[in-house]
């Protein structure tokens, strides 16, 4: 390269470089731009960022079923949640027990089974009296009287009616009741020695509790059978708070395996239980089978109301230290936690009274999943 033509290089150079300085000297270069691309790292990973939010792609948003709401805030009825159970309406349901003493006897079709149903009326089973030898001799000794009183009475009764317009007819009418009082009474005492007693159905359902079998012996007011008509049940709570009782509007209870039981308050009781006031409700609905005995936790609704957001029980989330949140839809690929406070609104969905604004989108659906992202 010849001289010149490095001088006019440099020449060049030297003039350009003050318009270079003046071009860039308004442009903004601070760390407004890195941190932007940090905060939404590419890529098609879910991850934690360092402000505790998590960047998930929208392809990874849809693997894992998150589904967002816009909450809005309002007033809110006022719920309490109790602790209740599963029990029988005692207008459709009743026990079966032995009247006395006695050995079990299957009826023709066999002793019924647990979930079968039966009728009113339906004999379960036969109870054949337990006596023992002596008040079976007694009661063989009583009717072998009665017979001989039986039959001089008949004896009796064919005499004066042979004398028939020659006695007063007071004594043949008396000689007649006689015997027919005492063949009443020889009737009793033969059905009490020999007959078994039918233990029947009290209402018409399905067998909830069968502990007996056949020629089992039992004594008097054991459970024989439990029935329960699973169409009619109803669902006792425990109030500490008497006053609760006056103001209940609604009622539901969330099922252990998912979904929600309707409840209509039927009413409470006047004396206290463990000092505690029960409450009866009866089950309107339920999105799957209950057992009685069952516990239950039951929301009931009063006519107070609160200012918050109601929300499903599934946007509830715990974070490591232990605390409730709800996650935030704060970008198209990014969600921040929130710590809430809340309380029950019924037996689906709560009612957030602080960490939520009208307005944000929260995740119902797959807020556990979102806590997971590491």
């Amino acid at each position: 390269m010849s001289n010149s033509l490095v001088r006019a290089t440099l020449l060049a150079a030297a003039l350009l470089a003050p318009l270079l300085a003046i071009a860039h000297g308004d442009e903004d270069h601070g760390p407004s731009e890195a941190p932007a691309a940090a905060t939404l790292p590419s890529g098609s990973a879910p991850q934690r960022l360092p402000d505790g939010s998590v960047f998930v792609p929208k392809a990874v948003q849809h693997q894992l079923g998150v589904r967002t709401e816009l909450a809005t805030l309002g007033p809110l009825a006022a719920s309490v949640e109790l602790n209740g159970r599963v029990v029988a309406d005692p207008a459709a349901s009743g026990l079966v027990q032995a009247s006395q003493p006695g050995r079990i006897e299957p009826p023709a079709a066999g002793l019924p089974t647990l979930g079968q149903r039966v009728a009113q009326g339906q004999v379960l089973a036969w109870l054949r009296p337990a006596a023992s030898s002596i008040d079976i001799a007694n009661q063989r000794a009583q009717l072998a009287a009665l017979d001989a009183e039986a039959a001089l009475a008949a004896k009796r009764v064919e005499r004066v009616e042979q004398l028939e317009g020659a006695l007063p007819q007071k004594e043949i009418d008396a000689a007649r009741v006689e015997r027919a009082a005492i063949d009443k009474r020889r009737a009793a005492v033969r059905a009490s020695v020999d007959r078994a007693e039918a233990l029947r159905a009290p209402v018409a359902g399905v067998i909830s509790a069968a502990a007996v079998s056949a020629g089992q012996v039992v004594d008097a007011r054991e459970t024989v059978f439990e029935v329960v008509d699973p169409a009619r049940l109803a669902v006792e709570a425990l109030a500490y708070d008497p006053a609760l009782a006056q103001g209940i509007t609604k009622a539901s209870a969330a099922l252990p395996g998912g979904g929600t039981a309707k409840l209509g308050f039927v009413g409470a009781g006047r004396q206290l239980r463990e000092q505690a006031l029960p409450l009866l409700f009866r089950v309107a609905a339920a999105d799957a089978p209950l057992a009685v005995g069952q516990p239950l936790a039951v929301t009931v609704q009063t006519g107070r109301s609160v200012e918050g957001v109601a929300l499903p029980r599934a946007a509830l989330a715990r974070n490591a230290a232990g605390d409730w949140i709800v996650w935030l839809h704060t970008g198209a690929e990014q969600f921040a936690p929130r710590k809430v406070a809340f309380q029950a609104l019924d037996a689906g969905r709560v009612a957030v009274t602080a960490g939520v604004h009208g307005g944000d989108r929260v995740v119902t659906q797959g807020a556990s999943l979102l806590g997971q992202v590491r």
